[in-house]
């Protein structure tokens, strides 16, 4: 299978954070979700694959090609919707698709139109006048109008009412059903990727803590729950976090398997959801109590 996007060691550097050997690939015709916290370095690596800041180390193949020397060619393909969507503030939605349009081979405005009816999308008010979540829906239309091949959505559901984020999981399952599409999904509400993801990608402080088929996750890693007995569990190498509280002791484990051997067979282990990875590799990485 090929790869819509292929990273490979890329690094960033900010003041106060940097991206560290960032490495993950998107097959061809699958959903990559990009899970973790504000701050974890999401909306970075979509900018470098966009171009829109320049890597310092490491490698970027869209559809093989290198985004820096390729990037008009790149970008007639890619869909992209911003977390914070921005267009002309004072132009009605109507002229800003017929002016944009015309930047992609593939834009079709019949397209366009059945989306903008299906988001309930007022084409003749001014961008604006929009709240954040129509502000996101248009974005959404425009990138879905031109056929693209890659769907990049930096936080897309953010601020939208759950009945259209449904709505919104449907229309990107009838997309994949095109196999030569793709989309990277970067977000922090999680449970969305559980319904539509293949593979999941989580970023820790700049870092990837893992990229694997959503599965294989979900059946390696678990919730341990007991009491005080769980405590020296916190030493062995499996373990991701482990949280005190007042009904007692949470472990989150990155194999059951191992877990169980130690721990003996009348352990309770639960399947973690991504929230539960999220939040415990969070805090404080390993040892989070």
């Amino acid at each position: 299978m090929e790869n819509a996007l292929q990273i490979e060691g890329l690094t960033k550097q900010y003041k106060g954070f940097s991206l560290q050997d960032v490495t993950f690939c998107i097959p061809q015709g699958t959903v990559m979700g990009l899970i973790g916290p504000n701050g974890a370095g999401k909306t970075t690596v979509i900018k470098c694959i966009m171009n829109l800041v320049r890597k310092d180390t490491g490698e970027i193949r869209v559809f093989g090609m290198d985004p820096v020397r390729h990037g008009a060619r790149i970008k007639e393909r890619i869909g992209f919707v911003y977390d914070m969507p921005c267009q002309f503030g004072d132009v009605r939605l109507g002229r800003i698709a017929s002016a944009l349009g015309p930047f992609y081979p593939e834009w079709d405005e019949k397209r366009f139109r059945d989306l903008a009816g299906k988001f309930e999308l007022p084409l003749e008010k001014v961008y604006k006048k929009l709240s954040h979540g129509t502000k996101t829906k248009f974005s959404l239309a425009l990138a879905l109008a031109h056929n693209a091949d890659l769907v990049l959505m930096d936080e897309p559901t953010s601020g939208l009412d759950p009945v259209f984020r449904r709505d919104l999981l449907g229309l990107l399952a009838e997309i994949l059903q095109d196999e030569r599409k793709s989309i990277l999904f970067s977000t922090h509400i999680t449970s969305d990727l559980e319904r539509i993801a293949d593979f999941v990608t989580l970023l820790q402080n700049g870092a990837v803590v893992f990229s694997s088929p959503k599965d294989e996750i979900l059946e390696s890693w678990g919730m341990i729950k007991g009491g005080e007995e769980l405590k020296p569990a916190s030493e062995w190498p499996e373990i991701r976090g482990i949280r005190t509280g007042a009904f007692g002791v949470e472990v989150l484990t990155s194999d059951t398997g191992k877990s169980r051997k130690r721990l003996g067979p009348k352990i309770l282990i639960e399947r973690p959801s991504f929230d539960d990875i999220v939040t415990f590799t969070h805090q404080g990485g390993k040892h989070a109590c």
